[in-house]
């Protein structure tokens, strides 16, 4: 195979592919970072609804820190995808989660864009291999899955599929890590990737408990987010357990929780998701939210992400 040619610099102008409510966000967030946007969506009004998109998410990038050149200018829509991708560095595409769809999509992208340039997706299900599958270079084809507001949070999940290259997932990490993203490397192709799988994990058990009467909608919310959720917040459940073990650090909490821990495992629940169930989840959601509207909480949300964000830079620690 041969390897993927490289650009004379670090990626400056950026494709985002279909931008609904994960594309807009990462178009928000590179312009925020002084990058040229190339956009594109087929829907209609995709391009009135991505400005309006880049407008409301602006104030908080701006509180976030912009980068020199920043501008919610630099942002161009095109009504063809190969219009989009023809001079990119780097295209991240974000649409929707069909295999058929995606494979064409990266057929006509890779046929279309520069040969040095990238070719990520933001899927959150799908495997690269199976994406990369029709790509005449799919050396240059990866898995950049963010996670939800990519604007805000600084996950990204990199994966390779069976013909990426080491050095397209090299150069991917960089340019990642170079606009202020936090990716971290998914060695091998696994449903969900990591980050869905470990919340999937508290989801099952999280709607086993409310499956068996154990508590409420609102207490179980409440358990995480004034518990062990602002913890996880700091930092990831290895350290945290390893802080938890005193002087004898994680080997201690194993030494003497390793049994019970286990002992929990096998007592988790696998709950199916009936449509009693839904409803009882549904009508517990409704009853926590009560007057609050959605908008309010989602912006109260953003201000806390923010600021802990921030917080977690300055210490110079906890990265």
């Amino acid at each position: 195979m041969e390897p993927t040619p490289q650009p004379a610099e670090s990626p400056q102008r950026v494709a985002v592919v279909a931008t609904g409510v994960i594309g807009a966000s990462w178009a928000a967030f590179f312009l925020a970072k002084g990058l040229d946007v190339e956009a594109t969506d087929p829907s209609p009004d995709a391009e009135a609804r991505l400005r309006a998109a880049v407008a409301a998410h602006w104030p908080t990038l701006e509180r976030f820190g912009l980068a020199a050149g920043a501008s919610p200018e630099r942002l161009r829509f095109h009504a063809r995808l190969e219009d989009a991708v023809a001079h990119a560095d780097f295209v991240q595409e974000s649409g929707p989660e069909r295999l058929d769809f995606k494979i064409d999509l990266f057929r006509r992208m890779d046929e279309a864009a520069p040969a040095h340039a990238i070719l990520a997706s933001s899927s959150s299900g799908l495997a690269i291999s199976a994406v990369q599958a029709e790509c005449k270079h799919p050396e240059r084809v990866v898995l950049g899955h963010p996670f939800n507001p990519p604007h805000l949070i600084p996950l990204v999940e990199v994966v390779g599929g069976e013909h990426t290259s080491a050095e397209t997932i090299e150069r991917t990490m960089a340019f990642y890590a170079a606009i202020g993203k936090r990716p971290i490397h998914v060695k091998r192709e696994i449903k969900g990737h990591i980050a869905n799988r470990l919340q999937a994990a508290l989801w099952r058990e999280a709607f086993h408990l409310v499956n068996e009467g154990v508590a409420s909608v609102a207490d179980i919310d409440a358990a995480i987010a004034h518990g062990p959720g602002l913890r996880w917040a700091v930092m990831g459940p290895f350290m945290n357990l390893h802080l938890s073990g005193g002087a004898g650090g994680i080997e201690h909490v194993l030494a003497h929780l390793g049994g019970p821990i286990e002992d929990w495992w096998k007592d988790l629940g696998a709950p199916s998701m009936t449509q009693e169930l839904k409803k009882q989840v549904a009508e517990g959601v409704a009853e926590e939210l009560g007057a609050q509207r959605v908008a309010d909480l989602e912006a109260a949300r953003d201000i806390l992400l923010l600021d802990l964000i921030r917080a977690k830079a300055d210490t110079g620690r906890l990265d």
